[in-house]
C-alpha cells in the first residue's frame, strides 16, 4: 500500500477534544434533598446507556455517587442562554481553590436558569421542563480514567420523556426534523442544521 503525506493536515495540541457532543443539563439530588442542575457536554449514548464525564470538583459527581440517580435533560438550540447562566456556578457551597477565579456558589440553579422543575416517574431528581427531552436514570458504574479531573460515569435510562411536539404522531420515533438539539463545539453553541441524508440503518 502506497504511503501518501499529507501537507493538509496539521499536527497540533488542543486544550480540550470538543469535536461536538449534546449538551444535557443533569440534575441530582444535594445531601439537604434540594436539586442541583449542571450542564454537561461529554455525553453518549448505546443502548439504554448513557456514558457522562463527569468533573470533579463540583455537586454533581458527589450526588451520584451517594444517591445513584440522575435526569438528563436535553435543551433545544434555542435554550443555551438559559445553558449559559448555569455555567459559571457550582453547587458546593465550599467552592474548590482552583474554580474560585471563575465559580460562585448557587443555591437554587433552577431559578438562576430561569427553569422550572418537573417531577420524575422512575427517579428522585426531578426533570426539567422546558427541555423537550428528559431521560431518567440510574448509575451502573463509576469509572477513575488515567487522566485526571473527571470521573467517567455510565447510567441505564430507566424513562424517557419527550414532547408531542418532537415525536412522530402514532410512533415511538423521535421526530428527526422537529427536535432541534444544542451543540458544544469548542467551548461554543450550535444548533443543528438541515438534515443532509438518511442512513440505511433508520427505521423512518
Amino acid at each position: 500500500m502506497q504511503t501518501i503525506n499529507s501537507t493538509q493536515h496539521l499536527q497540533i495540541e488542543p486544550s480540550v477534544l470538543y469535536f461536538g457532543t449534546p449538551v444535557s443539563l443533569i440534575s441530582t439530588l444535594n445531601p439537604d434533598g434540594s436539586a442541583n442542575l449542571a450542564p454537561m457536554s461529554s455525553t453518549w449514548y448505546l443502548g439504554r446507556t448513557a456514558v457522562l464525564g463527569i468533573a470533579d470538583g463540583g455537586q454533581t459527581l458527589p450526588n451520584l455517587r451517594r444517591a445513584g440517580e440522575c435526569v438528563l435533560n436535553l435543551p433545544s438550540s434555542d435554550m443555551h442562554d438559559a445553558v449559559e447562566r448555569l455555567a459559571a456556578l457550582t453547587g458546593r457551597r465550599d467552592v474548590p481553590p482552583h474554580k474560585q477565579d471563575r465559580f460562585r456558589y448557587g443555591k437554587d440553579k433552577f431559578a438562576a436558569a430561569g427553569l422550572s422543575q418537573l417531577p420524575s416517574t422512575t427517579v428522585a431528581p426531578p426533570r426539567v421542563l422546558e427541555c423537550p427531552v428528559q431521560l431518567e436514570a440510574v448509575v451502573e458504574q463509576t469509572h477513575r480514567p488515567a487522566e485526571g479531573g473527571f470521573a467517567i460515569v455510565e447510567v441505564r435510562v430507566t424513562q424517557v420523556h419527550v414532547t408531542a411536539d418532537c415525536v412522530i404522531p402514532g410512533t415511538h420515533y423521535v421526530d428527526t426534523e422537529a427536535w432541534q438539539p444544542l451543540f458544544y463545539l469548542f467551548r461554543h453553541y450550535f444548533g443543528t442544521g438541515p438534515r443532509l441524508s438518511r442512513s440505511f440503518r433508520a427505521e423512518h
